[in-house]
């Protein structure tokens, strides 16, 4: 039981605050907005331009990438080292729901896809157990990001899907009681003359004049046997038009006849230009700024380029992130217990089975890991003999200091000499 739910319920209720409902006594509980279709109201979908580009794949790796990070609230000690994690809402936010629309997993990812999208988001706790514009000490209850529509020197006007009506609407909080990220690659991927956005313009027009192309349209012109000069031959020029349209349109092959004196000039031959030329280098570019390559896109990229793409794209992410909870969501007090929000990443998620049983002997023998941690991480069950918990080298013998226990649990005589020394 965590400290919120020491507190008896019907204080928690008096001081519950939800940004939804305490705008007004009289909100509305009926089954609220209804949509069509598949897609969620409150999913985030991607600006004009990007979601019909190769930085649509670009963007959804990123956030996938993010995503797969465990955050968590935790206490550290002096030196900042991972102690044990803090059993608060907010840490269930963060590793369970945090809302009741998205997990932790949904919820991370529309942050980091928002964040590289819009540049700038909000990250709104949307239910607490204090009112956070009045309350600096605060846990949060759910979140949801929302974007930022209006900027003022202490307050922002942001847009966010209301889960009780189903719309969304717009809220002006102080800055203080929401996170505020921005996305550390703005230069690259957001400002109006960055790389990405000359991709997705270029891109655009590319996307027209294949469209164009691909059209049913002839774009030809019609050499008549005499000067169009007076009304009268522009009128039997006209003439002579729709009758040609009026033939080929009945033909149901599109094939049509012409005078021996006319002539055709086709229009739409194809005009060299550099659009495909210019997609594929400002493509490259993008890749290699954001420290990304094909192969982490297609999945075929080796553990060293994983780790560079992890340390250069996704941990300036995740950092801004945590760093930005930590700063809000957290008491100076906290801060100063050593309290924050924190993010992992699982090393053996990248590293081939061949290298697995290496790096578990190497771990195990340096009492870096126990055998059960090493088991867990290889999906296997925790094993029942309590020297599978203990830090310790089992090819040699233990010194003095360290117990061991027999098969029932029963701590083990450590007389140096005896069968224990020998390793039975």
């Amino acid at each position: 039981m965590d400290e919120y739910e020491k507190i008896p319920l019907r204080e928690r209720l008096v001081h519950a605050w939800n940004i939804f409902r305490n705008k007004d006594p009289s909100y509305y509980l009926g089954n609220g907005m209804s949509y069509l279709g598949s897609t969620m109201p409150s999913k985030t979908h991607l600006s004009i331009g990007a979601e019909k580009s190769i930085v649509t794949a670009v963007y959804t790796r990123i956030a996938v990438d993010v995503a797969s990070l465990s955050f968590k609230h935790v206490i550290t000690d002096e030196d900042d080292r991972f102690k044990d994690v803090v059993h608060s809402k907010l840490n269930r936010c963060l590793t369970v729901e945090a809302n009741k629309d998205q997990t932790y997993r949904a919820f991370l990812e529309d942050v980091a896809l928002s964040l590289v999208d819009e540049g700038y988001i909000a990250i709104v706790p949307t239910s607490t157990d204090e009112d956070p514009r009045v309350n600096d000490a605060f846990d949060v209850i759910a979140m949801r990001v929302a974007r930022i529509k209006e900027w003022y020197p202490d307050h922002v006007r942001i847009e966010i899907y209301n889960d009780i009506t189903g719309q969304k609407d717009e809220y002006t909080l102080p800055k203080k009681s929401c996170c505020i990220i921005e996305n550390p690659f703005y230069p690259i991927m957001n400002e109006p003359n960055s790389v990405a956005q000359r991709l997705m313009r270029k891109i655009a027009l590319l996307d027209s004049i294949d469209n164009r192309n691909g059209s049913d349209r002839l774009d030809l012109l019609i050499q008549v046997p005499y000067t169009i000069k007076s009304d009268m031959q522009r009128k039997l020029a006209a003439k002579r038009l729709e009758d040609m349209e009026l033939m080929l349109r009945k033909s149901p092959l599109g094939i049509g006849y012409i005078d021996g004196s006319e002539k055709v000039i086709q229009l739409n031959r194809s005009v060299e230009n550099q659009l495909v030329a210019q997609v594929t280098e400002l493509t490259s570019t993008l890749l290699s700024q954001l420290g990304l390559t094909m192969e982490i896109l297609n999945g075929t990229a080796d553990a060293n380029a994983m780790n560079n793409y992890y340390t250069r794209t996704i941990e300036p992410i995740a950092s801004s992130i945590s760093d930005e909870m930590t700063r809000k969501f957290l008491t100076p007090t906290a801060i100063t217990q050593h309290k924050s929000i924190k993010f992992y990443r699982d090393p053996f998620k990248l590293m081939p089975i061949s290298d697995v049983a290496e790096i578990a002997d190497k771990f195990t023998r340096n009492a870096i890991m126990t055998s059960n941690e090493i088991r867990q991480k290889i999906g296997m069950r925790p094993s029942k003999d309590p020297n599978a918990d203990v830090l310790s080298n089992k090819n040699i013998s233990d010194s003095p200091d360290v117990q061991k226990y027999d098969v029932n649990g029963n701590p083990m005589n450590n007389d140096v000499g005896g069968d224990y020394q020998n390793g039975y």
